[in-house]
């Protein structure tokens, strides 16, 4: 039986001989064109209203295929349950899928935004990799809502509408991830797609609402759990003076998230009463707030080592320092519900701002000052293969 693949944008499953095609709408040889229209399932299914080319089905393992009815040749290849076009080479080429969650006001969206950004420029140049967009919708959202707004403007994001307010839609942004290996003088590119998708904090803080994302965290490759620790008790009396503590309205606990995230994916593991297979990534953001805390030998105030490979002995010191300091913030649970449940995880910290903001929710004067954000990311990618290690563990 062919293997399933995952569409990137709906996270539903289906085989390479499924994928749909769309005609290009442009004459074709035969002196034909196909008249643009609105796509129903298209629209239904994302919202895109806009005019495209009509559907058709074809063998979707082939690169191209001919329109029955203008019969131009046409590459745009499509899913077939939403009818979004597919990044170039899905199929082809590794695809790995990854879940962002986390509380309300954990500040996953500053992180995505920062990590993407960080990964496009300073830290992608570093590891000899490149991350594009794979479709111009996410060009444009990716730099108009996101980079725009944080490096720009300096203006924290307001919190993420809901699936339920979205009518059940969550739209991911894809990147082709591609990094360059050296071999007899030629350099081989390896390519992955990744899907990121930013889904609400209050989505989260009900069995009912995670269920409206089970398909997205259910396929999913990878997951990375943002958490606050200024919304652990413990953690709090310990924050800087002076930082701004998120407000306990629609606020959960962290332990809480996890409990149900965990609780839909042992749901939906069919066929095991194992451990959790999807690899955890357990970030505890917003770091800067207790650098005055930690001990000045601490892994979580230094930088991780430079070179092209994921340093697997720095990171399970920064795993074993704050899996030490969930005892001073009164989240020994958490430790105990990832070691019952999970096969892989690993625990971060990071700060994606470097300083705290402001009481009025801009970024701080002295600027966007990352630290260690792409750490969770390139372990999940090192897990698939994707990101070479150095180290073993």
């Amino acid at each position: 039986m062919a293997a399933d693949l995952v569409c990137p944008y709906c996270y539903e499953t289906f085989t390479a001989r499924d994928i749909g095609f769309r005609c290009s709408g442009r004459i074709s040889p035969a002196g034909r064109r196909c008249p643009l229209a609105r796509d129903p399932v298209l629209a239904e299914r994302t919202g895109r209203r806009g005019e495209v080319g009509p559907a058709f089905r074809a063998d979707g393992r082939k690169p191209a295929a001919a329109c029955p009815d203008c019969e131009g040749d046409t590459t745009y290849r499509i899913c077939p349950v939403c009818h979004s076009t597919l990044p170039v080479q899905f199929g082809m080429v590794g695809h790995r899928l990854i879940a962002m969650v986390g509380a309300k006001a954990s500040g996953k969206t500053v992180y995505m935004t920062v990590l993407l950004h960080e990964l496009m420029n300073r830290v992608g140049a570093g590891l000899g990799t490149a991350l594009m967009a794979s479709d111009d919708l996410t060009i444009r959202r990716f730099g108009g809502d996101y980079e725009e707004q944080l490096y720009r403007h300096g203006r924290l994001f307001h919190g993420t509408r809901t699936a339920a307010a979205n009518d059940g839609r969550v739209e991911p942004l894809v990147f082709r991830f591609s990094r360059s290996r050296g071999r007899l003088n030629r350099s081989r590119p390896r390519h992955s797609v990744l899907s990121f998708f930013d889904t609400a904090g209050e989505d989260f803080n009900s069995r009912e609402n995670v269920e409206l994302n089970t398909r997205y965290l259910a396929n999913a490759d990878g997951v990375i759990l943002i958490l606050d620790p200024l919304q652990m008790p413990g953690a709090r009396p310990l924050a800087r003076p002076g930082t701004v503590l998120p407000g306990s309205e629609g606020v959960d606990e962290p332990v809480n998230v996890l409990s149900r995230v965990t609780n839909m994916l042992m749901a939906r593991q069919q066929g095991s009463s194992g451990l959790i297979r999807t690899p955890l990534a357990v970030v505890f953001a917003k770091l800067d707030a207790f650098w005055d805390t930690l001990d000045p030998g601490s892994p979580l105030r230094a930088h991780p080592p430079a070179g092209d490979r994921f340093d697997t002995a720095d990171s399970l010191d920064v795993h074993e320092e704050v899996r030490r300091l969930l005892k001073e913030w009164e989240g020994v649970r958490i430790d105990q519900d990832l070691a019952t449940h999970y096969r892989r995880y690993r625990y971060f910290g990071v700060s994606a701002l470097g300083a705290g903001p402001t009481p009025d929710a801009l970024v701080a004067p002295t600027g966007i000052q990352p630290y260690r954000v792409t750490d969770p990311l390139l372990w999940l990618l090192s897990e698939f293969g994707a990101v070479p290690r150095r180290g073993r563990g």
